[in-house]
């Protein structure tokens, strides 16, 4: 399953560090954060808990950018 998701970033050089961030996390299978739209398309691993991941990708996001929201 992929879902697009609205995201906070500052910088184009965050988002790439944060779409490698997200890719790290168990359950997502690929991740591509855009800093011109602001928006975040994660594709999610079969059987992945969505709202649980996405707590993770944020967690993993504000380590990357402590003010960074996703509208989850």
């Amino acid at each position: 399953m992929t879902k697009t998701y609205k995201i906070e970033v500052d910088c184009a050089n965050c988002a790439e560090k944060m779409q490698e961030a997200a890719k790290k996390t168990e359950g997502v299978s690929e991740a591509v954060v855009s800093f011109m739209t602001q928006k975040m398309k994660v594709e999610f691993a079969e059987g992945a808990d969505e709202k649980s991941v996405m707590k993770q990708v944020l967690k993993a996001c504000r380590k990357v950018e402590p003010d960074c929201e996703i509208e989850i």
